[in-house]
């Protein structure tokens, strides 16, 4: 499983729980807070009405005063009322009065009247001058039909408990405001689960991407491949930048180690033949071997010098991993350069130039410099192997969003072993009519500067005969 995956997992499930823990509190304390609140309101309504009723029960007419005509008054009165969204037209309330010893004698509903009520805790706790309340169902067998009575003593003139008013409620009256709350409480509790995992998938999201990146970077370096340090931030960018580090100091150890070991190896030849020259000049010689060896050592030395000044080239283009400030470069202008810089060269060789290139090429964007090398290095050693009146021909086109670059001559072509190995470091084949190899780094050296301006290289035979190198660069 993936290390997003399971962050995003480990995070849902600690907001679920919390989430679950928390609506559970919150639904399990909306019933009893608003049953509190009712009780409440029943215990300051029950002593308010049970001073107003203490006169008619005092003067024994409470089931035909004043008061028991103003509380079936109320029971007739419409309230119109919208409480919180839900319509109330009629009083809930149920007044119930007993005397001393907790017989009933008056009842708003005009059911009880005369029923020993001293057995319910209402009552009887309020005699004896506690508080009384009770919850009960008037259905046993439903759990919704549960009544909230609280009561209130009724006093006489000695301070003696006359008689006790009770107000009651049924608890189904308030059922409509304890799921509107309830509801409310989950409709948000999900709006809160949704937006903790919206912002788990978007937390996990960038995580992965950022190591993805890292990844795909890690995965690219161990290739051998140029790779750019991705964006990253925070701990992220900190750890790019440690294996951007470590990145440098393994390939600097690993670089030097294989270019010293590469140099010193292609140095034995020249050296080689220079102390032998050397040896041979030691002694009497006739004056042309004489000449001849200093030749030789002459060129020996240049070869030294120019594979080591190419090998310095490579090392810096190598250790690039993008181009910093790249130009637009027009294609054409850039073709007509490369081949005004290798004419003396061509003359030489009595090797004529050629260039052919589409009409209203876009620019490249890269480094014009580098571009350069690549053409002149492709033209060089096309002329190397072109034999003496033969023509060397630069096309240039077109082919999608691409720059297609040709560099074709009519040598003897690219043995089929050699296709394969053309580009890399220290390969060379030898020139025509006996001419000493190269130093095997000019290929090397375009296909370099080919991959850092995202294209590629390849070398083939024409039909005909002759070599043909293709590069292909992206367009701007």
């Amino acid at each position: 499983m993936k290390i997003a995956l399971r962050v995003l997992l480990g995070y849902f499930l600690i907001v679920a729980l919390a989430a679950l823990l928390l609506g559970n509190v919150f639904v399990q304390q909306v019933k009893p807070g608003v049953r509190q609140a009712m009780e409440d309101t029943l215990a300051d309504t029950a002593n308010v009405l049970a001073e107003l009723a203490t006169d008619d029960l005092l003067a024994g007419r409470i089931a035909d005063g004043r008061f028991a005509a103003r509380v079936r008054a109320m029971a007739r009165r419409d309230l119109d009322a919208r409480i919180w969204g839900e319509a109330k037209r009629h009083a809930s309330y149920r007044i119930e009065v007993t005397d001393a010893h907790g017989i009933v004698v008056f009842d708003s509903a005009g059911k009880e009247v005369g029923r020993d009520s001293s057995r319910w805790n209402d009552v009887h706790r309020t005699l004896r001058g506690q508080y009384g309340a009770r919850s009960t169902r008037d259905d046993p067998d439903d759990e919704t039909s549960t009544v909230m009575y609280v009561a209130a003593p009724i006093f006489a003139a000695d301070g003696k408990i006359a008689g006790v008013l009770t107000v009651s409620k049924p608890n189904r009256s308030i059922q409509p405001f304890i799921e509107r709350s309830q509801n409310t409480i989950l409709r948000w509790g999900w709006v809160l689960l949704g937006s903790a995992l919206l912002v788990g998938v978007l937390a996990a999201w960038w995580l992965s991407r950022q190591l993805a990146a890292l990844r795909r970077y890690a995965d690219a370096v161990a290739r051998g491949e140029r790779a750019s340090l991705p964006d990253a931030a925070g701990e992220f960018a900190d750890l790019g930048r440690a294996l951007e580090s470590m990145r440098r100091q393994l390939e600097g150890k690993r670089y030097v180690e294989r270019y010293v070991h590469a140099l010193t190896h292609e140095l034995k030849s020249p050296l080689a033949a220079i102390r032998g020259a050397a040896e041979l000049l030691e002694g009497p010689l006739p004056e042309a071997d004489r000449a001849r060896f200093v030749a030789s050592i002459d060129a020996q030395s240049r070869r030294m010098a120019g594979m080591v000044d190419r090998m310095l080239e490579l090392a810096a283009l190598e250790h690039r991993q993008r181009i910093d400030a790249p130009e637009p470069v027009a294609p054409d202008a850039l073709a007509q350069e490369a081949l005004d810089d290798a004419l003396p060269r061509a003359l030489a060789h009595r090797v004529e130039l050629q260039l052919h290139a589409d009409i209203g090429l876009p620019p490249l964007h890269g480094d014009p410099f580098l571009l350069r090398q690549l053409l002149g290095n492709l033209i060089d050693n096309a002329i190397d192997f072109s034999p003496p009146g033969g023509a060397v021909e630069l096309r240039i086109g077109r082919v999608g969003d691409q720059l297609r670059i040709e560099v074709t001559d009519r040598g003897p072509g690219v043995p089929a072993f050699a296709l394969e190995r053309a580009f890399e470091r220290f390969y060379s084949l030898p020139r025509p009519n006996g001419g000493a190899r190269s130093s095997g780094l000019g290929l090397n050296f375009v296909a370099e500067i080919a991959k850092l301006h995202g294209g590629d290289v390849s070398l083939g035979n024409r039909d005909g005969g002759g070599a043909v190198a293709t590069v292909m660069l992206p367009l701007a």
